[in-house]
């Protein structure tokens, strides 16, 4: 049973009236659409009307575009829908989840690498204002998986780290943050990521913590959560075996089902255990997690009669709704289920007040709206969190800082693989570091990939390396991206020839712009610096730092270590 009068609905008489009286109005086809929240990729306003008309969709989701483009955009879908759209975006890490102008604030590790709360609520107010001036009213965030497995290719500095305190209050305060733009959460990934090495973009991962270890960690993040409103809740394509088996002690091993798919996980845990009221939502369903455990056709119906309200993305939206047509016409759906989940959808909705503000014609914001957009007041905010979350890991060889007296000439390696981060190709990391070294007086040479120096890699010796430079500066900008298997270096494959070979000669510094955790594979170098976030703020932070201008304040959110012997030294 539905309590709309409970947490986190908290809905008056006048709104459940809304909610009944548009559930009755509607028609199957309408119901069917309200649970699905396709991609948008066309902004074609004539495309986008007959896109409504056809499919009447719950939500929609666009990745980021010019802010003008998605106000529009947006505009446009909310005129064309009879019932008011929750419009997503990955809010993950600032307004640039759905503004490609927006600002990229920090990525949540950077956010407690701080160590202020206050950065953690400046991430969801910066991301919520910006969104709302687009019209986005629902983000895909906060994070509040623990980030236990540093191999986990996925994680990593998306998370608020492995302290599950941490995670907890930082967590409240980027809701909290959200919220008071009028930007509801779907907090993620339920029951939690990060324990196994694994994406789930790829496979069904496990979360493979006993009930006792979970309820402790995971268990009590995500009691917090509910506790504190969290209107809904994204899952994800993660099995949680031990409480599969807790409530269900007669289930075999290979009878386990990913979250998505699971009704002991929904409905036993997150349902009952946990408390659960509100809206739930599926993580994308074109995943390889979602797809393998039964025919697509089965696992979408599946999904909803297993519990989840809503369906993100699809692989062929004809395709996905005929499963759900057909699945209600053979009762292995039944209209009951689904009128559960539209109760809910529409609750939130509600909750929202977007039926209210439809009716004002205030779905979105006017064109003027866009000036917070990437502002200088959010920029402000952004180098002051990047100043306080860059973290000196180790400086044994008591290296900084640096200067043109002790080391004139740089030799600078940029580690990158063209998959993520803010400089999507590296360029922008390579030029300000050069550009911001040579300012101080630096002489900088590139490592060139292009066309390496074979002299140096075969024959030069160390004698040659000193004559061309006093001390190499690694950069590597190897961000978390979905469908990798590993987020390693992956030196040069002809003698690992730009990797750190000198160092008992030369000196080396290591700045990791993204993965905290490059340590496991550079432990001979003794200078270690990370700062979580790929921004112009970040690389400017890092520059006073190692020059002695600026104190490292930055804290630990994980072992940059990895447990690895020798790392420390």
């Amino acid at each position: 049973m539905i309590d709309l009068k409970a947490n986190p609905f908290f809905l008056s008489d006048e709104q459940i009236n809304w909610v009944e009286k548009t559930l009755a109005g509607m028609s199957q086809e309408e119901k069917i659409g309200q649970m699905f929240c396709p991609i948008g990729g066309n902004t074609d306003p004539k495309f986008l009307k007959r896109f409504v008309e056809e499919f009447h969709p719950g939500a929609m989701m666009y990745r980021p575009m010019p802010a003008a483009e998605v106000q529009r955009t947006h505009r446009t879908l909310q005129h064309a829908s009879r019932i008011p759209l929750l419009f997503a975006a990955n809010l993950e890490s600032g307004g640039n989840g759905i503004c490609a102008d927006g600002t990229y604030f920090s990525r949540p590790m950077g956010v407690a690498a701080s160590d202020h709360e206050e950065n953690a609520w400046r991430l969801g107010d910066i991301a919520g204002k910006e969104a709302k001036a687009v019209g986005c009213n629902w983000a895909f965030a906060p994070i509040c998986d623990l980030d236990m497995n540093w191999r986990n290719p996925i994680m990593n500095v998306r998370t608020f780290g492995t302290d599950q305190e941490k995670v907890i209050s930082y967590t409240l305060q980027q809701l909290k943050g959200l919220k008071a733009n009028g930007v509801e959460a779907a907090t993620k990934h339920f029951p939690g990521d990060g324990v196994d090495e694994r994406d789930q973009h790829l496979l069904a991962s496990v979360n493979s913590l006993s009930v006792e270890e979970y309820d402790a960690t995971y268990g009590k993040i995500w009691q917090a959560v509910v506790d504190a409103g969290s209107m809904s809740i994204m899952v994800g394509h993660i099995l949680q075996p031990a409480y599969a088996k807790h409530f269900n002690p007669e289930l075999k091993d290979e009878e386990i089902l990913p979250a998505t798919l699971s009704k002991e996980i929904l409905q036993g845990l997150l349902r009952g255990k946990l408390g659960f009221n509100g809206m739930i939502v599926t993580d994308a369903t074109p995943m390889v997690g979602f797809n393998v455990n039964m025919p697509r056709k089965k696992a979408i119906a599946a999904s909803i009669s297993a519990g989840c309200d809503m369906i993100l993305f699809n692989k062929d939206i004809h395709e996905d709704y005929q499963a759900v047509r057909d699945a209600i016409a053979e009762g292995t759906l039944t209209m009951e289920r689904v009128d559960e989940a539209v109760t809910r959808i529409l609750a939130m909705k509600a909750a929202m007040g977007l039926h209210d503000a439809q009716a004002e014609g205030t779905l979105v914001p006017e064109e003027d709206a866009l000036s917070v957009v990437g502002c200088k007041a959010h920029k402000e905010m952004t180098a002051e969190c990047a100043k306080q979350a860059v973290t000196l890991v180790k400086d044994t060889q008591k290296l900084l800082p640096i200067s043109p007296e002790k080391t004139k000439r740089i030799r600078l390696y940029i580690l990158e693989d063209r998959v993520g981060g803010g400089f999507k190709d590296g360029d922008g990391a390579v030029s300000l570091f050069k550009e911001k070294l040579e300012k101080e007086g630096f002489e900088v040479s590139l490592f060139d990939y292009g066309k390496p120096d074979f002299f140096e890699m075969f024959e030069g010796g160390v004698d040659y390396a000193k004559n061309k430079f006093d001390l190499a500066i690694y950069v590597a900008c190897i961000d978390t991206a979905s469908n990798q298997s590993v987020r390693r270096i992956d030196w040069v494959h002809l003698m690992a020839a730009d990797a750190p070979w000198f160092v008992a000669d030369i000196p080396a510094l290591f700045i990791s712009l993204a993965n905290p955790y490059h340590l496991v594979d550079v432990p001979m170098v003794k200078t270690f610096v990370n700062a979580y976030t790929p921004t112009e703020e970040v690389i400017d932070a890092v520059v006073e730092k190692i020059m002695g201008r600026e104190e490292f304040t930055g804290v630990n959110p994980v072992d940059p270590f990895c447990g690895i012997w020798g790392a420390k030294f």
